[in-house]
């Protein structure tokens, strides 16, 4: 067909025609949302938020027969226009004096995510009739029984990378404000990334706390800024991943003022119940303190890159009695090569029965570490991702380590480094050894299991890293 060219064009339904139809007449439309049966208001509003049909749109709000709107979901990104109107509808709701019969929103949901309401409300799904999809469809159905209540909550996830605030967050701020005890801001996921502290010390006190449940903080910050940050996060007690990067220490601060500065930033892990998923980058303050971040929460993911820690702490790791549920472990690029392989031993052995992945990429790990820690390696039976590449090993020891891993049968992704044979005395790669070593350690690993996804990776060049599939 003429102007279709790959994508195939499918018709219209028949109750998007009847939709499209009665928002030709805005007047008539309004009408009829008193009566408007529930299953066609969804496909109705979806018609008006795409048609860009604001003043019906805003009646519709008012008029929602659900607990929970996600307007979010019908936005690849922020269209403030119909945010405006969707939040203009609540105004003029909030002035009435009597609320329609039919009102029950509580959430406002202006995330990415809920998609599947629309979805089976539209019809767009083929088993829209499937078990599963009647079940959600039973718990979105507007009870009789429920109503509205205040304060409205209106839940976002924020993402700043870049000062001043945009259109929408500045929008979105100055309505909240303007309606105190009415609105209840809330966040799952945020993330923060070079705002000054007073900034986000305005945008913390807005939000509800305890809802935060995902916090990435990437900024270039003083020790003092990260303290002063610090107190809001020891708050969110329902906070299950955190991830900061990048701390610095002003020169002129003295050693008092930065162990001061130090303690009351790790004392608020203390309070981090409900913490699962911790990543460290690049935060070498924490050097001699890691055992006072790694507490009493039962991690499942820890994360320490491209930091530099100390004996204590290599030691603290082993001894934590949180880390043996965990299902992730990544120390890419935090230098090993001095300390003794003891202590991961004793940590792989306590998480052996759950742990997926292990990243020791870029770690400086010796021969004589890795074959220290191969006995327990084939122990860890739920392995999913395993990484070694960047260090210096040999063709024997990795020969080994893959004999070791015949009981790893749910590996998919295996990244190992060339063997250290593959490079001249110059420590320039040789193509034609470096193929045959490959083919060879292949050869091995096929005789012990059927591998997936095996890569091996060379050592950067000037002209950067080179890696090689098998």
């Amino acid at each position: 067909m003429l102007g279709l060219k790959d994508e195939q064009w499918t018709p219209p339904t028949l109750q998007e025609l009847a939709g499209r139809s009665l928002l030709k007449d805005k007047s008539r439309a309004i009408l009829a949302l008193e009566d408007l049966p529930i299953q066609l208001f969804p496909p109705l509003f979806m018609e008006a938020f795409s048609g860009g049909h604001t003043e019906v749109l805003k009646k519709m709000v008012q008029a929602w027969p659900f607990t929970r709107l996600p307007l979010g979901a019908l936005m690849k990104k922020p269209q403030l226009g119909m945010i405006r109107a969707a939040l203009e509808g609540l105004d003029m709701l909030a002035a009435q004096q009597d609320r329609p019969r039919r009102w029950k929103l509580q959430v406002l949901d202006l995330r990415k995510v809920h998609g599947n309401f629309w979805r089976t409300w539209s019809g767009a799904v083929v088993d829209a009739c499937s078990p599963g999809v009647m079940k959600e469809r039973q718990t979105v159905k507007a009870s009789p029984d429920t109503g509205p209540t205040l304060p409205l909550k209106v839940l976002v996830n924020l993402c700043f990378q870049q000062r001043p605030l945009n259109a929408f967050h500045s929008f979105l701020f100055r309505w909240v404000d303007e309606r105190k005890g009415l609105i209840q801001l809330c966040c799952k996921k945020l993330q923060m990334c070079s705002l000054p502290v007073r900034t986000i010390e305005k945008i913390l006190e807005r939000l509800d706390l305890d809802f935060i449940q995902q916090l990435d903080v990437q900024c270039f910050w003083r020790l003092s800024t990260l303290a002063t940050f610090a107190t809001y996060w020891g708050q969110m007690s329902n906070l299950r991943k955190l991830f900061f990067s990048h701390v610095y220490v002003s020169a002129y601060a003295s050693q008092e003022e930065r162990d001061q500065l130090m303690d009351d930033i790790t004392s608020q892990f203390a309070k981090m119940d409900s913490l699962r998923r911790l990543y460290l980058d690049g935060v070498f303050l924490l050097e001699g303190r890691l055992c006072q971040v790694l507490l009493k929460t039962p991690l499942e993911t820890l994360s320490i890159t491209d930091c530099q820690l100390s004996d204590p702490d290599w030691n603290d790791l082993s001894g934590s009695p949180n880390l043996d549920q965990l299902i992730h472990l990544t120390l890419w690029g935090s230098k090993l090569t001095s300390f003794s392989p003891e202590p991961l031993v004793i940590l792989l052995e306590n998480a052996a029965a759950t742990l997926e992945t292990l990243n020791l990429q870029d770690c400086g790990i010796t021969n004589s570490q890795l074959q220290a820690i191969l006995p327990v390696l084939s122990c860890c039976s739920q392995l999913r991702v395993l990484s070694f590449n960047g260090n210096d090993i040999s063709m024997s020891i990795l020969s080994n380590l893959l004999l070791h891993t015949s009981r790893l049968t749910r590996l998919s992704l295996e990244k190992y480094p060339a063997p250290l044979e593959s490079y001249d005395a110059q420590g320039a790669i040789h193509p034609g050894r470096l193929f045959q070593l490959i083919d060879e350690l292949m050869e091995i690993l096929r005789d012990v299991r059927e591998p997936k996804n095996v890569l091996f990776y060379t050592k950067p060049s000037r002209c950067g890293g080179e890696h090689l599939y098998s």
